[in-house]
């Protein structure tokens, strides 16, 4: 065998491997999860909310603000800095909320606090203007045990993969199975949030490095 063609080898098998070691490395964190288990499928579109935006082909971040957006402001920075600015770049990343429409003149207040001091780029922060009683639908069929508070609102944030399902943990060592993440908390954002969001990305990186190696075959 030639130098010229052994050497060539040697990079293409580096090149497939990393990734892989990179996946499992992302997946040997406390969730032990080989892929994030998926907790409830198909969970209802947005588009007949009568909107653009859509969870096809799209790793989301899902929220659901159904009060005022001034009683939010921690929660969303706490995202932002946390979970938005670490991932954003990634071209299938994205959040979506969604707000109810009588605080929807709200919405670009918050957008203006989350971009003081750095001018974050919150081109991939989503709002989705809806009446209480479509986000109330649609947040039934995430089939969480959470409830939305009078308002319409919640806490908890979810990982929805790009076919429209949630994912979580069906195995967390202090809930058993996790829906969703308390954007209140720091220590549960760092702790769970961040780990979970990169398994996804990793397992979602993986698969598009084997079907282009298969290819190229």
């Amino acid at each position: 065998m030639k130098k010229k063609d052994l050497n060539k080898k040697i990079v293409l098998g580096i090149l497939f491997i990393f990734p892989l070691l990179v996946y499992l490395f992302f997946a040997s964190g406390k969730n032990n999860f080989a892929k994030l288990p998926v907790l409830t499928e198909n969970i209802s579109e947005i588009k007949p909310l009568d909107t653009l935006i859509t969870f096809k082909d799209k790793i989301t971040i899902l929220g659901y603000w159904g009060g005022s957006l001034e009683e939010k402001q921690a929660e969303a920075l706490n995202l932002n800095e946390k979970i938005y600015k670490r991932f954003y770049e990634f071209e299938d990343f994205q959040f979506v909320f969604m707000v109810n429409e009588a605080f929807e003149d709200e919405v670009e207040s918050l957008k203006k606090s989350l971009k003081e001091g750095v001018g974050t780029d919150l081109s991939k922060w989503n709002f989705v203007s809806v009446t209480k009683e479509s986000m109330q639908a649609h947040f039934q069929s995430l089939k969480t045990p959470f409830t939305l508070d009078q308002s319409g609102s919640t806490p908890y944030v979810f990982i929805i993969d790009k076919d429209g399902n949630l994912r979580g943990r069906n195995d967390d060592e202090k809930e058993g199975t996790l829906y969703g993440f308390d954007a209140r908390s720091v220590a549960q954002i760092n702790k769970k949030m961040i780990d979970d969001v990169k398994v996804i990305l990793a397992e979602y990186r993986l698969a598009l490095k084997i079907y282009n190696a298969s290819r190229e075959k």
